[in-house]
């Protein structure tokens, strides 16, 4: 196995733009709003884009190479996480996820929890994360019929290298002006609540039925650790997956974990991956799966990348607590 990348899967949105080219050289016309990057979902499966295995989908990779792929602790039956580029030129509607108790009952498929990366954003650019303090449920929904919907919003102004975690059932939208690498759940689904009178459905009952007001929505401070080559934030830990940024000044050596597979999202410079007979380059807007049985690595360059992945969550807070406590 080797590190893996894939051909973007493009859609073309009513609220996208042509700002991906800043990150894709191959991007079709249209007002593209998504690439999607590592996907193994309905909508849309990735194809690998480099090495022997050029050409094959991701869903009949992870038939052919099971745990050394994703790991021995992730179902080979749904691949758990899909990762996107989003460029809002224009407002999303807003919108609420399932859990996924709820999506599992209702839609026969997963919820949807997951976190936002502003890899650019343009002076003014806004998330909407949430709604405001003393929003009642019979506010919301009368509001909603009434097309007076945003002056419950919780809106926030938004700058470059800034990441927001957007649990299922927390009210959400990107606003016009940004690009957002999203890290989330594989799920496609979505309830509209409001879509500014753009004529596509919306989704009240089931919105009401998921959206809890209490959720706040805020920029996640992450803790940071200095290390020799490198500085490595942990910035999200669910059960659904964990995201980490490594700001690389010079190197970075990890391993592998036989266990589960990671994604690497280069979201600022570029450099190359160093692997057991080879080596992968990296470039701003691409991402590259590590297979759990890869072994060692080495990141070398200067650039900021996240890593996703699912968690071993009671692993990762014993991490960082040996870190806290020194």
């Amino acid at each position: 196995m080797y590190p893996l990348k894939f051909e973007s899967i493009y859609f073309e949105k009513i609220w996208g733009g042509r700002e991906l080219e800043t990150l894709k050289v191959d991007l079709p016309e249209g007002d593209i709003g998504e690439s999607w990057d590592v996907a193994c979902h309905e909508d849309g499966t990735s194809k690998v884009a480099n090495g022997q295995l050029k050409g094959m989908s991701l869903d009949k990779l992870i038939v052919a190479k099971g745990d050394q792929l994703v790991g021995t602790k992730i179902s080979k039956d749904r691949f758990p996480l899909l990762l996107k580029l989003i460029n809002s030129n224009d407002k999303l509607s807003i919108q609420v996820h399932p859990d996924d108790e709820y999506g599992f009952r209702v839609e026969n498929g997963p919820g949807k929890t997951e976190a936002w990366y502003v890899v650019d954003a343009k002076e003014g650019a806004e998330l909407i994360v949430g709604v405001k303090e003393g929003c009642t449920k019979e506010q919301f929904r009368k509001s909603i019929e009434e097309g007076t919907l945003e002056q419950y919003m919780n809106k926030v102004k938004i700058k470059k290298g800034e990441t927001y975690f957007i649990r299922s059932g927390l009210m959400h939208a990107i606003c016009e002006g940004a690009i957002i690498a999203e890290i989330q759940q594989n799920s496609n689904t979505t309830y509209r609540v409001y879509d500014y009178n753009r004529g596509r459905e919306v989704h009240i009952d089931k919105a009401m039925d998921v959206v809890n007001l209490n959720l706040k929505g805020k920029k996640s401070e992450g803790l940071k650790i200095e290390k020799d080559g490198y500085i490595k934030t942990y910035l999200c830990l669910a059960k659904e997956f964990s995201l980490e940024k490594y700001d690389v000044e010079k190197e970075l050596t990890e391993y592998s974990d036989p266990e589960r597979f990671f994604i690497f999202t280069c979201v600022e410079g570029s450099g190359v991956i160093e692997y057991d007979n080879g080596s992968e380059t990296i470039t701003r807007g691409e991402s590259v799966l590590i297979p759990a049985a890869l072994g060692k690595y080495i990141f070398k360059g200067k650039m900021v990348v996240l890593k996703s992945y699912v968690p071993d969550v009671s692993k990762v807070e014993k991490e960082i607590l040996e870190v806290v406590k020194g």
